[in-house]
């Protein structure tokens, strides 16, 4: 058996051992470098991020431009100075502007379907978008009509057979009354011949010349002839009433007649609920339901008086004490083919919430309003007629007086 016997181990060169060494130092600089790299990218990164998101705090804190300071209605004005000349910028100081709606005047109202109309579907649409109706006239009808019309001709019905009834109990009456008269005549002559029997008997019993019996006949002749005048006087009683009052007969009759045209009123009043009636005079705008249809949620149809429009204005709450009534004031929109003119009639009483809000996606949406109302001159309601919640913007002139 032979064993190997292993060279000895020869030492490495200080040329290969020192360039090891320095290719090792080459990648971790590398390393080192790729990895500030990343990181540089990772604070960009977040820092946008922090921008997007949460810009407008720190944005406030070092410079104040969050937007939040000033309304919309101002922001948009200081642009517009800031664009113009000086003669624009000079003006736009002696005018608050705002942003607002129009509005007609007592704003739109919607018609609703008639109270105990229950599941009544509409049957017919008598108007159309854009149609003048004027108050009281009928705009839709029910499918629920009919039926209430037949109710109204049945009580009408009713209301001539009563009449026809009480004309017949008036006639009964009179006969009855007329019967009992006579009978209460013949009823006064057999008490008269009676008494006059009963007379003549007794003279020819003093006599002698009748019985006794036929005395006692005459007597009793007589007194039933004076029953039957007492029963006639009552029958006859029974026909005439204390001044001031009606046979009680007719009396029931009438009644009757008064309980029927009742019936009529309150059929009357049911055909109410079978159409819709329009409480203004003005304009359709907007149909919400449509033939066959039970009445929508938001209503048949929404009508408005276009014929006087206004603006309602949300003035900044630190701008409302430059507002007076009667200032002029300029409406103005991209969708208007020239600006509107009117001005303030009413000054609201509350601070609220504005409603109205600008593009600009650094305006305050949480802003504290006062509403004012502009009423626009005629021809300004003429072309601002069917545009009924357009929202515009509203220069009010309010002078060096009201600074």
């Amino acid at each position: 058996m032979q064993t190997e016997i292993s060279p000895p181990a020869l030492p490495m060169p200080r040329a290969g051992l020192v360039e090891e060494a320095g290719s090792g130092k080459s990648r971790w600089s590398l390393r080192g470098l790729f990895t500030r790299v990343v990181v540089v990218l990772l604070i960009f990164v977040i820092g946008a991020f922090l921008g997007a998101y949460l810009g407008p705090p720190f944005s406030s804190g070092f410079f104040g431009i969050d937007g939040k300071n000033l309304p919309i209605a101002e922001m948009d004005a200081q642009a517009t100075s800031a664009t113009n000349d000086d003669g624009a910028a000079s003006q736009s100081e002696s005018a608050v502007v705002a942003l607002g709606r129009l509005q007609p005047k007592g704003k739109t109202i919607t018609l609703a379907a008639p109270f105990g109309a229950s599941d009544a579907r509409i049957a017919s649409l008598l108007v159309d978008e854009g149609d003048h109706v004027t108050i009281g006239q009928t705009v839709a009808e029910l499918d629920s009509l009919p039926s209430l019309q037949l109710a109204v001709e049945s009580a009408l019905v009713n209301i001539s057979a009563k009449e026809a009834a009480l004309a017949q109990t008036r006639a009964m009456v009179a006969a009855s009354l007329s019967e009992a008269e006579a009978n209460r005549d013949r009823a006064l002559a057999a008490v008269q011949l009676a008494r006059q029997a009963l007379e003549r008997e007794r003279s020819l019993s003093l006599g002698g010349a009748s019985s006794r019996s036929t005395l006692q006949s005459a007597e009793a002749t007589l007194a039933q002839s004076t029953s039957d005048l007492a029963k006639a006087d009552a029958s006859i009683v029974r026909y005439h009433s204390a001044p001031g009052t009606l046979q009680s007969d007719i009396e029931v009759a009438e009644r009757n007649l008064d309980l029927a045209k009742a019936e009529l009123a309150t059929a009357r009043d049911n055909l109410s609920k079978g159409v819709v009636i329009s409480p203004i005079s003005g304009t359709v705008i907007a149909i919400n339901s449509r033939p066959g249809e039970r009445p929508a949620s938001p209503g048949i149809m929404t009508l408005a008086d276009t014929d006087h429009m206004q603006v309602e204005l949300e003035v900044y709450q630190t701008d409302i004490r430059r507002i007076a009534i009667g200032q002029t004031v300029i409406v103005s929109s991209p969708a208007l083919s020239q600006e509107l003119e009117g001005s303030v009639t009413l000054i609201g009483y509350e601070v609220e919430q504005q409603t109205v809000l600008s593009a600009d996606p650094a305006a305050n949406t949480d802003a504290r309003v006062v509403r004012v109302t502009t009423h626009l001159d005629p021809s300004s309601s003429a072309l601002a007629a069917k545009l009924t919640g357009l929202e515009v913007m509203g220069r009010v002139a309010v002078g060096k007086d009201h600074e």
